[in-house]
């Protein structure tokens, strides 16, 4: 899935299952996600913290919020991408993820880029 907002930042994000980090036994599964920002804009931004809503299939949410993203606060001059790979459980085997990206472009104006809802699945769990 991808968006772009109306500050020309465009977040995509792919998400898969990891069958041999979970424990299907125990109600634990394991997911990672590739998050590829790109700054379609007129001038440089950086990406200052995140915030994640992360809602199972029964409705239970986590809230993830932190600094950066995978220990880095990656700048993004106009044209650039930024691609991490990170990761989250879920108690069930279906959920959500979604949120924003506090950015502040070269000015120290700072606005949020809607990071588009994807879903985390154990294969031929959805149809």
């Amino acid at each position: 899935m991808a968006n772009q907002n109306q500050n020309d930042i465009k977040i995509s994000a792919n998400a898969f299952y990891l069958p041999d980090q979970s424990d299907e036994d125990n109600d634990q599964y394991v997911f990672a996600y590739t998050i590829k920002i790109t700054n379609l804009g007129a001038t440089a931004v950086k990406l200052i913290s995140r915030h994640w809503i992360i809602t199972d299939s029964e409705g239970k949410v986590q809230e993830v919020r932190g600094v950066g993203v995978v220990g880095e606060q990656p700048e993004l001059k106009p044209g650039e991408s930024f691609e991490y790979t990170s990761g989250s459980s879920l108690e069930t085997s279906v959920g959500t993820m979604r949120g924003t990206y506090q950015m502040q472009r070269a000015d120290g104006s700072r606005f949020d880029a809607t990071i588009p809802e994807f879903t985390l699945s154990v294969p031929r769990v959805l149809h």
